[in-house]
């Protein structure tokens, strides 16, 4: 089976878990993984984000498999500006 035969027949589960080791070095349940498995999770993760998940994130892989990345105008438009210049943070009612 290759990768886009296993992305396209992933739950979103399996993908959580891949998710979880590639970002952790361990399984859910705390089990290390090596760094072969690491390095396979990280590239299936991506895989399944290009194909199901649409990102807003800074730095995200596109469907045909491109590394987007946002630039820092592009970035300030997709969050409304601060109502005080001198704010540090800001958070919205939740």
């Amino acid at each position: 089976m290759d990768i886009i035969q296993l992305v396209d027949n992933m739950s979103e589960e399996m993908y959580l878990r891949l998710k979880c080791a590639a970002e952790t070095g361990k399984w859910p349940e705390g089990t290390p993984v090596d760094k072969e498995q690491q390095l396979s999770a990280l590239q299936i993760t991506m895989a399944y984000q290009s194909k199901h998940l649409n990102s807003d994130q800074t730095l995200s892989i596109s469907p045909k498999g491109e590394m987007i990345i946002k630039t820092k105008h592009q970035l300030r438009s997709d969050f409304p500006p601060a109502l005080d210049s001198n704010d540090i943070a800001r958070f919205s009612d939740l």
